[in-house]
């Protein structure tokens, strides 16, 4: 069965792969990556298939506008939609006891901190957050932007290409204001964020968590040796990056299921 919601401007989707409907799983809005250009719910259906498979949860894989034809805000007002209407409609999928959690890679992160971010700042609630190689600042002024650069795949140059499409301009100021490392973070909740050494992104991803770390935040790093940019999507070609994946989305499935116990109401019968 497939659930499609079009109502402008947001699409997303609901598919069987990433729904089980036997008893009550927590649900996991899941943002793509794509350098804010590109991907879709095809990009990353394995990815979601993953998701849902290791981490025991249903997945609403999200189809928001990219750039250059909807710069930002666009993508992060889409996913607060989302997760508006997964919250309150939650009951069209399953039988929540849990707020909503929120998962994304590369800009996808970005996009899923910041909508995160905003939800919250606006009376909602999301259970959990994972960000998968997230980019995090946006003047790409991290040391592993110089040192992981050229040569592992994402380059420090289509890097910035790719993020003038999405904000249109490069001065600091709109750089910093769609920045998760730069903006003023709500109290976000339980969040994991998984780097790869070899990843340009690698340094601001760790100072994202020292960030949230500060603020109170109960923040898990996850730093992956030997691995690059995007390991989520090479499961088929590289162990390492199968064993990476799985165990993340095992991880924070676990989390998840741990609140879902805590919510549950204790049988006080004898």
């Amino acid at each position: 069965m497939i659930t499609r919601f079009e109502g402008w401007p947001t699409v997303f989707e609901i598919r069987e792969p990433y729904q089980t409907r036997e008893q009550s799983r927590p649900l996991v809005v899941y943002v793509h990556g794509g350098a804010f250009t590109f991907g879709d719910l095809e990009s990353h259906d394995r990815t979601c298939r993953r998701l849902a498979v290791h981490g025991d949860v249903n997945v609403m894989a999200v189809d928001f506008r990219l750039a250059p034809e909807h710069p930002a805000p666009a993508a992060i007002e889409d996913v607060v939609d989302v997760l508006r209407w997964a919250s309150n409609e939650q009951s069209q999928i399953n039988q929540p006891t849990i707020p909503v959690a929120l998962a994304g890679d590369s800009s996808g992160g970005l996009i899923a901190a910041l909508a995160a971010n905003e939800y919250i700042s606006t009376g909602g609630h999301v259970s959990a957050v994972l960000l998968a190689c997230p980019n995090t600042d946006l003047t790409l002024s991290s040391p592993s932007i110089r040192s992981k650069g050229q040569g592992w795949g994402l380059s420090s140059a289509d890097l910035r290409w790719f993020i003038q499409q999405w904000v249109q301009d490069l001065e600091p100021e709109t750089l910093e204001k769609y920045s998760p490392l730069h903006v003023e973070l709500r109290a976000l909740p339980t969040t994991m964020i998984a780097i790869a050494e070899h990843d340009p992104l690698h340094d601001e991803g760790a100072e994202l968590a020292k960030k949230l770390n500060l603020l109170g935040v109960d923040v898990q790093l996850l730093d992956h040796e030997g691995l690059v940019h995007g390991f989520l999507s090479l499961d088929e070609v590289s162990t390492a990056a199968e064993v990476a994946g799985t165990k993340m989305f095992t991880l924070f499935g676990q989390v998840l299921h741990d609140q879902l116990s805590r919510s549950l109401p204790r049988n006080r019968g004898r």
